[in-house]
């Protein structure tokens, strides 16, 4: 482990939105300058988690949108940003002086702390997922989470995301050297490395990388002593790209428990199982007839929804009814598009301010009442083939 600090120049602070400053900076100590965010432990915590980036991450921070607020570790986020490129934190030209220096920044933070490897966690999805899997093995991390990991790395960016695989690898014109990189993190598994580690993989039946990328490799992990699998049966969950948002809550109850010195032994489970078209008449007349009122309304009924032409291009309309409500909110992916309001009648008609895109959109509806309960969400598919 490195004895000193990692060099920061031109460090910078910022406040966070719970009162934990977010320092960021550059570790020049190793082979190639490697950029980090940090947030300090609340409360003296003696735990740090690493945050590896997966592709397409905002500014290739993974995990950097606030969901780890308040996790009790140290947390440092590591970009995947080297000359330009992303490289798995592991490669370029197929040497491994990126390697080299973010194990260096990791080790320079744990000494900085006076922690060990033993009390830290490693964390990522896809492409970060199988840098954690990477580091904690090969270098001796106590825990690992990562969620839908690529096993077989090389094959993989060489047929998906080229530039990535040229900047890692070279150009590697008969693909030799990207299936001497599938290999590496195989082999790391069956040669028993850091048998000890707590380490939790998920994966979904639902993620077309599974039967290639997962399946074939879960049975090398039968020497670890806690190897665990979480396998994500649920609507939630259509691609690959949406493991690790199903499963926020299992991976932040993880992290706070490894972090506090407890590693949970859960061996190879399923999770989600909602039904999501289940029948709740019955729920939501013992509620009518129960609760206070104001403190709950029935979500709201979508009778109708079309796109029609507009004079700036095509534009949305819906209608429906929520009775009790007084107004209805309209949300896209995380973004309010709207509110209508609702009449005494209980119906209520919206139109977006913006032209409608050239595709089906899912909008998520719910209803209000004046004390400001939120009913359960309406799913509606507004789609473009209903233009007048």
């Amino acid at each position: 482990m490195s004895p000193t600090a990692p060099t920061v120049p031109a460090a910078r602070t910022a406040p966070s939105s719970l009162g934990r400053p977010l320092h960021t900076g550059t570790d020049t100590s190793g082979e190639l300058p490697v950029d980090y965010r940090f947030q300090a432990a609340r409360n003296g915590n003696r735990h740090l988690l690493v945050v590896f980036a997966n592709f397409d991450a905002p500014e290739d921070y993974g995990w950097s949108n606030g969901v780890l607020d308040g996790v009790r570790a140290n947390v440092l986020w590591i970009r995947d940003r080297f000359d330009g490129h992303n490289s798995y934190y592991l490669c370029r030209e197929g040497e491994f002086s990126v390697e080299r220096s973010v194990a260096g920044l990791i080790d320079g933070f744990l000494a900085a702390l006076a922690l060990t490897r033993q009390d830290c966690t490693l964390l990522g999805s896809s492409k970060g997922a199988s840098a954690a899997l990477w580091f904690g093995l090969t270098y001796g991390f106590r825990n690992v989470l990562a969620i839908a990991p690529q096993f077989a790395i090389g094959s993989y960016v060489r047929r998906v995301h080229p530039v990535t695989a040229r900047f890692m690898l070279g150009e590697d014109t008969d693909g030799a050297a990207a299936r001497e990189l599938d290999a590496c993190l195989p082999d790391l598994v069956r040669e028993g490395r850091n048998p000890g580690a707590n380490l939790y993989v998920f994966s979904s039946p639902a993620d077309a990388q599974y039967p290639e990328q997962i399946e074939p490799f879960l049975l090398l992990f039968h020497g670890h002593e806690n190897f665990n699998f979480v396998f994500t049966d649920s609507p939630y969950v259509p691609d690959h790209t949406r493991v690790a948002g199903r499963n926020v809550p299992v991976v932040l109850g993880l992290v706070n428990l490894l972090a506090d010195g407890m590693a949970p032994r859960l061996g190879f489970v399923r999770n989600g199982h909602e039904d999501p078209g289940a029948d709740r008449t019955a729920l939501h007349a013992h509620l009518a007839a129960t609760a206070r009122p104001g403190s709950w309304v029935a979500p709201p009924v979508v009778t109708s929804s079309a796109v029609l032409p507009g004079p700036e291009g095509p534009t949305a309309r819906l209608a429906g009814t929520a009775p009790g409500a007084v107004a209805v909110q309209f949300w896209e992916r995380g973004t309010r598009l709207g509110t209508a309001p609702v009449a005494p009648d209980g119906h209520w008609t919206w139109a977006p301010a913006r032209a409608w895109p050239a595709d089906r959109q899912v909008i998520r509806a719910f209803a209000l009442t004046t004390d400001g309960a939120e009913s359960e969400r309406t799913s509606v598919t507004v789609s473009p083939d209903a233009v007048a």
